[in-house]
């Protein structure tokens, strides 16, 4: 379900007391491709409920530049709360996600494999609030920008 981020708090509240873990993930998920359904299926299998976080629109012009989002953040929410094993969607605009992490506490932060445990920007932020980090979904070939580039070629 897409929520708002007090009745995020407000859930991971009522699931910590009936003693659930939380995993968190984040992305643009501009076109949602196989890519993304793997990294988030495998996220749902570290905890009891997986939380997303999806960049606003602004975010994902500043980050991924002209011409995106192709979908607006909506239409993307919509999309990810539609995939089995999503419990929570919410929309952040921060350039990154530290201050959703430090507010929530998942007990996992997940990341792709486009990264290592040692490469994920946010893993000093996890680690000082007990937190862990795991690297899920499948190898890093499938991308929005390669899907892109394919449907302009025609």
């Amino acid at each position: 379900m897409i929520v708002s981020e007090t009745e995020l708090l407000a859930a991971v509240a009522r699931d910590r007391a009936a003693g659930r873990t939380i995993a968190f993930a984040n992305g643009c998920f501009d076109l949602l491709h196989v890519g993304h359904v793997r990294y988030l299926q495998g996220a749902a299998k570290e905890a009891d409920r997986l939380i997303v976080a999806v960049n606003d629109d602004p975010s994902v012009a500043a980050l991924k530049g002209p011409g995106r989002p192709v979908l607006a953040a909506a239409d993307r929410a919509e999309l990810v709360a539609a995939l089995g094993g999503v419990d929570y969607v919410v929309l952040f605009g921060d350039a990154n996600v530290e201050r959703l992490l430090t507010l929530l506490k998942p007990d996992v932060h997940c990341k792709g494999t486009d990264y290592t445990a040692d490469t994920v920007p946010e893993r000093a932020v996890v680690q000082a609030y007990g937190g862990r980090t795991a690297i899920v979904g499948d190898a890093k070939r499938h991308s929005t920008r390669d899907l892109l580039a394919r449907l302009a070629r025609g």
